[in-house]
């Protein structure tokens, strides 16, 4: 069973600025103590194939998950991670994927703001169909808040 969910939100800096945190290994510094326990590099300088092991809070359901960086377009502005071991994949997903696209706002003439995007693509087994509906926006918004705030904050 194959689905998907996006956020998109638009974020007061220049998309250079916003590419500069979630396009590197800064975005997993800043999540660190936040909404998550910890961020830790396995494996990589945040190009592809760079992997993360992520170490959830208490009570999120999850202890930990590792991802692999599989694109970091720093061109086009398009960060896309697979989880590799642990989260979903230990509750049946054959897989879970989160792209992030960062774009230049097209209503902004200054370019002073920017248009984070962030979509989720999974597929889960059918014998585990009901773990579906554990799959939310709910930590995107989370990631869009604090990452917003950290921009704004060092802007």
């Amino acid at each position: 069973m194959f689905g998907t969910l996006s956020e998109e939100a638009e974020v007061k800096v220049p998309a250079s600025k916003a590419w500069a945190l979630f396009g590197t290994l800064e975005i997993g510094k800043v999540l660190a103590g936040t909404t998550l326990e910890a961020v830790d590099v396995v494996e990589g300088d945040g190009g592809p194939g760079t992997i993360l092991k992520l170490t959830f809070k208490p009570g999120s359901g999850f202890s930990y998950c590792k991802e692999k960086f599989t694109t970091v377009d720093n061109t086009n502005m398009v960060k896309v991670s697979e989880a590799v071991e642990g989260g979903f994949l230990d509750i049946g997903f054959n897989f879970y994927r989160l792209r992030i696209e960062i774009k230049e706002n097209p209503k902004d003439s200054s370019r002073s703001s920017c248009l984070l995007k962030f979509t989720l693509e999974y597929d889960v087994k059918e014998e585990f169909a009901a773990n579906a509906s554990l799959v939310t926006t709910g930590p995107l918004l989370a990631i869009m808040s604090v990452a917003s705030e950290h921009l704004l904050k060092s802007n």
